[in-house]
């Protein structure tokens, strides 16, 4: 249940493992989950572990496409569901009662307890029980928010109670997040996978512009819809995921986490149990993101963005609470990046074929500049909607590019793994940059940090201009 704003922002640039975060490559493929920007080439020998040799992809192209599609849908439906739930849960606590630092309390829980599990949870999923730590954790978190629903309608339900109910629901989306990401390259031809990529930032995007509309408009009917639509939601997402034909388990996943090092065989579950075996398997996918040139620009450019998009979100809502807006003014910032990330989103695909990939995410970078720039300067909810629509508008393009390329670098049996690393590092600079930006605006006014954030941009940009061209040149791989 993630928060509307700054998490959606954020989810633009992250590598999602559906997804996604998200906050377009040519012809190289994304793994599903957290986006990855190459690097410049490295000039020693990589020592990331390489996977085995890709094997065919299983299934006929008609079973393959039916599996997208069944993905597609489990993740618009629990982007829906979240999305839903997510802009009334403060509502309904503080309607409770609770003091608004309750709210952020529980908010800054969940958000650590995602950022802990995600890690946890990709070493089984990457040695084979992808599929079912998916189906599972979807089910788990549909029997949380059920219970919430249930509260909520039986009368006043007990803080203990939601927030035991919340933090099992982070957990278990964690684990889905986690154990997801990899799913697109193992059931998608390699020329599909910038589509496919594309058409999962879509369903994020459309659940981004309906969902807050549809949970207020649910809770003014009565407090426990928009969590029984949250419920729902994982419940459609574990029967589609459990419908997806392809077992999901990477040629690799049974073998090995480095060259000459044995793994777990294929029915060795207890052995992935052991202490020192998952700080082994933790450890496989921080090594190549540490060893890969590639991988490190991926983690470098999707942390800065992620907290940068997050910090300006924070400080245009400080500017307009200082101007006297309410609630309103962002919900239209909210309706209107959503809407342009969705039209992002079905372009990005076609961009993405026609414009080399390092001039791509370098026009990206230098774009963001002046939309911050923009954004330290105004004042009004029409300034801050416009600019931050421009931000979600551009921002697909370099998601589904580095998607690909990280996909193109991470040997199967690793993704995971990777992408928990790269996302817990896009995740940690979100969860920190709300409290950076009200650090800094509290003295000198909301202009400072965003202003710093514009600086920020513009030395991630120049960076970028120096890395991407050749980093993101046919044949790169970690």
């Amino acid at each position: 249940m993630e928060r509307p704003l700054g998490a959606s922002l954020e989810a633009r640039t992250s590598v999602s493992p559906d997804t996604p975060p998200g906050p377009a490559s040519p012809d190289d493929r994304p793994a599903a989950g957290p986006s990855k920007p190459p690097s410049g080439p490295d000039p020693r020998p990589s020592t990331a572990p390489s996977g085995p040799e890709p094997r065919p992809l299983p299934g006929p192209p008609g079973r393959r496409a039916r599996d997208i599609r069944l993905l597609w849908t489990a993740n618009a439906a629990d982007a829906l569901g979240t999305q839903a739930s997510g802009v009334v849960l403060p509502l309904l606590l503080l309607g409770l009662g609770h003091s608004p630092a309750v709210v952020g309390l529980i908010a800054g829980v969940s958000t650590a307890a995602g950022l802990v599990t995600g890690p946890l949870a990709a070493v089984p999923a990457d040695r084979g029980a992808r599929k079912k730590v998916m189906f599972w954790s979807a089910v788990v978190s549909s029997l949380a928010m059920a219970s919430v629903a249930l509260a909520v309608a039986d009368g006043s339900p007990a803080l203990p109670h939601l927030l035991g109910a919340v933090l099992v629901e982070r957990f278990s989306t964690a684990c889905y997040e986690a154990a997801s990401r990899g799913t697109v390259a193992l059931i998608a031809a390699p020329a599909d996978v910038p589509r496919v990529v594309a058409g999962l930032e879509a369903g994020g995007q459309g659940a981004l512009v309906l969902g807050p509309a549809l949970g207020g408009a649910l809770f003014q009917v009565s407090r426990f819809l928009p969590f029984v639509v949250d419920a729902l939601s994982y419940a459609v997402a574990a029967v589609c995921v459990r419908a997806i034909r392809a077992d999901l388990a990477a040629p690799g996943d049974h073998v090995r986490d480095r060259p000459g090092v044995p793994g777990p065989s294929a029915g060795s579950a207890r052995a992935g149990a052991h202490p020192r075996a998952l700080v082994a398997g933790i450890a496989a996918g921080y090594t190549l993101v540490r060893d890969s040139a590639l991988l490190r620009l991926v983690l470098v450019w999707t942390t800065t963005v992620s907290g940068v998009l997050t910090a300006l979100y924070y400080g245009a809502v400080f500017t307009l609470q200082e101007g006297g807006h309410r609630a309103a003014p962002m919900g239209l910032v909210l309706a209107a990046s959503g809407a342009a990330g969705l039209l992002g989103s079905l372009t990005a695909p076609r961009l993405a074929r026609r414009v080399r990939p390092g001039r791509a995410l370098v026009s990206v970078s230098w774009l963001m500049v002046p939309l911050a720039a923009g954004l330290a300067a105004a004042t009004g909810p029409w300034a801050y909607g416009a600019l931050f629509a421009a931000f979600c508008l551009i921002m697909p393009l370099a998601t589904v590019i580095l998607q690909s390329r990280a996909i193109q670098a991470t040997p199967r049996h690793l993704q995971a793994r990777a992408g928990a690393v790269l996302a817990t590092a896009a995740g940690g600079a979100a969860a920190l940059a709300p409290a950076l930006a009200g650090l800094l605006a509290a003295p000198a006014g909301a202009a400072v940090p965003t202003g710093g954030c514009a600086v920020l941009l513009a030395v991630l940009a120049c960076w970028t201009t120096a890395k991407a061209g050749r980093s993101l040149a046919p044949g790169r791989a970690a």
